[in-house]
């Protein structure tokens, strides 16, 4: 046996070593085709027809699995179009799978009544599609996950995505998808893709949306091409002016301001904020504002954090580009200004969601931080944490990575006004467990500070500091003296959502939303 260039190989050693032999002349596993990149991108791309003819390629059939992502917010445009598409094909009884919905969804609604969707997971959701679904619209209970949770289903198979449906601000004709684009201002940015990598890696079959078809190789790229499977050219993918909406808006509220200021004190005065600290601020307006008041600390005590993780916004970009935060982790860019970083600055990266906040991974990037500030639409006296229903039970809210980050960082910060709208936010019992109070240490509110009594550290260090520390316990009194105890909510017996633990055991049930006539 001689190979091409005439040595001997021992056909004994392949027999002991259970290899076989390369015959001189054989092509190999693919044949030189001789065409330049310019005709293989013409010849041999991923680009498809339509939508159509992308869902036939893919073996799309009722009952299975389809996912997407929710980086464009409340821009997103691919969700509806991808349905309305699936339900002129004819589909029924889908089971859907996005990151999160929001109030750009309601046309969901739709196509529950009609049965082509009949399962929903997912981490959160808002508008009239919430409301819908609080009331009953959905067979199935919806189940809830963070964004850790979700994560980790989909890698270790509880959940199995069949076609991942993912929006991208460019794709070259090979599939290398980003979130931003290099070449020209594109149409659409929504920056980080994180939420859409797990899905991209691990669906059966990976179809790419984009109003931008660029030139091979698109990098740097969110979704490398080895993920994808077909490339669908359409009109739009996202309304990039939307990004930074509801949720991940900035406040200009006084009061909202205030707690966020509360709450800088509280980081400074920790014990945490020392050089090289590393945060995290989750969604929320006050939350989202206590980076502008940790800048001037930093600046002053010359302290520089050494990454911020998450969702990250305009102002963190600052504080990077300032040198106040060494890196960005960013699985999640929450306004344009974020968005358009990841194009300029080299220590502003995209992680996906199983790097950010996957429970099971020791090295995940939430278990490195030192503080995160979180918002909540209520807590209770013993700490317990509701950012999912709203004080009238409907669904409003998103899990997130809520209880992701609480658990993983040395200090969780939780800010919410004491009273909102004549309603209580620190109660006796939350409507909707969603964080464990086990995992939260501060509560910061418009009226005081409750340290968690686990902490005994931290609340003797925040009152050496003069912040006005008191009890859990008394900012609900005072909260029940201000406005009263509210009334039981009409829940029905129906359950119209589970919300599970970031492990994936129940945590929680909502039930259906009964109006009284």
């Amino acid at each position: 046996m001689k190979n091409a260039i005439g040595r001997e190989i021992p056909p004994e050693l392949l027999d002991r070593l259970g290899m076989d032999f390369y015959t001189p002349g054989d092509p190999g596993l693919r044949r030189k085709d001789g065409l330049s990149l310019v005709e293989r991108m013409q010849s041999k791309n991923k680009i498809v027809a339509s939508l159509e003819e992308a869902v036939r390629l893919c073996g799309l059939k009722d009952g299975m699995t389809i996912s997407f992502h929710h980086h464009f917010r409340d821009g997103d445009k691919v969700l509806n179009l991808v349905m309305d598409t699936l339900a002129r094909m004819g589909f029924k009884n889908l089971r859907i799978c996005p990151s999160s919905l929001s109030d750009a969804h309601a046309p969901l609604i739709e196509h529950i009544k009609n049965g082509v969707v009949s399962h929903i997971e997912t981490s959160g959701m808002r508008g009239q599609l919430a409301s819908a679904i609080s009331h009953g619209a959905l067979k199935d209970p919806v189940i809830f996950r963070s964004h850790g949770g979700r994560a980790a289903a989909i890698q270790d198979g509880r959940v199995h995505i069949d076609v991942a449906f993912l929006g991208a601000a460019s794709c070259d004709p090979f599939g290398n998808a980003n979130g931003y684009s290099r070449e020209g201002e594109g149409k659409s940015t929504c920056g980080s893709m994180g939420y859409a990598r797990v899905d991209a890696q691990y669906a059966d079959k990976t179809v790419i949306l984009t109003d931008n078809i660029v030139g091979f190789p698109n990098v740097p790229f969110g979704i490398p091409q080895s993920h994808v499977d077909y490339i669908v050219h359409v009109d739009e993918v996202g309304d990039s002016s939307k990004i930074s909406s509801g949720a991940t808006r900035f406040t200009k509220n006084p009061r909202d301001l205030l707690i966020a200021e509360q709450a800088a004190r509280v980081v400074v005065n920790s014990g945490y904020f020392k050089d090289g600290f590393s945060l995290q601020t989750g969604s929320g307006g006050a939350s989202l504002a206590v980076t502008r008041f940790i800048r001037d600390e930093m600046i002053r005590r010359n302290i520089k954090a050494s990454f911020a993780l998450g969702g990250i916004t305009g102002q963190m970009v600052k504080l990077h580009e300032e040198g106040l935060i060494k890196k960005l982790l960013d699985v999640q860019s929450f306004d344009p200004v974020a968005a358009e970083s990841l194009k300029n600055n080299r220590f502003h990266t995209q992680i996906d969601a199983n790097y950010y906040a996957n429970p099971f991974s020791t090295s995940s990037a939430m278990y490195e931080l030192d503080v995160v500030i979180l918002s909540a639409l209520e807590i209770d006296v013993n700490f317990n944490v509701n950012v999912l229903t709203g004080s009238d039970g409907v669904i409003r809210g998103a899990i997130g990575g809520h209880p992701d980050t609480a658990a993983g960082a040395a200090l969780s910060i939780l800010v919410t006004p004491l009273v909102r709208g004549r309603i209580p936010c620190v109660l006796d019992k939350v409507n909707t467990l969603v964080t464990p109070g086990s995992v939260v240490d501060v509560v910061v509110t418009d009226q005081g500070i409750a340290v968690n009594p686990k902490r005994p550290e931290v609340a003797e260090r925040l009152r050496a500091a003069g912040l006005p520390v008191t009890t859990i316990q008394a900012l609900k009194d005072l909260a029940e003296s201000i406005v009263g105890k509210p009334d039981p909510l009409p829940f029905g017996e129906r359950v119209v959502g589970i919300v599970t633990h970031r492990d994936g055991r129940v945590l929680d049930l909502i039930h259906e939303i009964v109006d009284n006539d």
